[in-house]
């Protein structure tokens, strides 16, 4: 598995968005690109070219699944690992997310010092 460098997180909460901003580029080191909606997630990915997609679950409009399901209807980023991140983590839900494709489930309210290698560890369990 290549280096995770380039993260995109598709969050629709501005206060979530800039706590996992910090953590993730001043803490563990990313680049990170962050989008309100699936839809702006749609335009700005190919661009982006991101190593890894962080989907919020739960979002107005089109929520997390939905647009994980857009998103591998582009050739260019269709293999690009998903990991969900929600509060709704009982094990059914967590299978479901798993069985849409999802690699993981990081648990809101996440931990802003630890997230990044939360997300390396996940990005490291993934087979070669």
């Amino acid at each position: 598995m290549t280096e995770l460098k380039k993260i995109m997180y598709v969050e629709d909460q501005a206060d979530i968005q800039m706590v996992a901003k910090v953590a993730l580029e001043s803490v563990a080191g990313f680049e990170v690109l962050i989008c309100s909606d699936g839809e702006e997630a749609i335009n700005k990915v190919v661009n982006f070219g991101p190593d890894l997609i962080l989907l919020d679950v739960m979002m107005p409009g089109m929520d997390g699944p939905t647009t994980k399901t857009e998103l591998a209807k582009i050739p260019e980023i269709k293999d690009i690992p998903v990991i969900f991140m929600t509060a709704k983590i009982q094990p059914n839900e967590v299978e479901e997310y798993k069985n849409m494709g999802a690699i993981d489930v990081i648990p809101k309210p996440f931990d802003p010092m630890t997230l990044g290698d939360q997300i390396r560890n996940i990005w490291n369990s993934i087979p070669a």
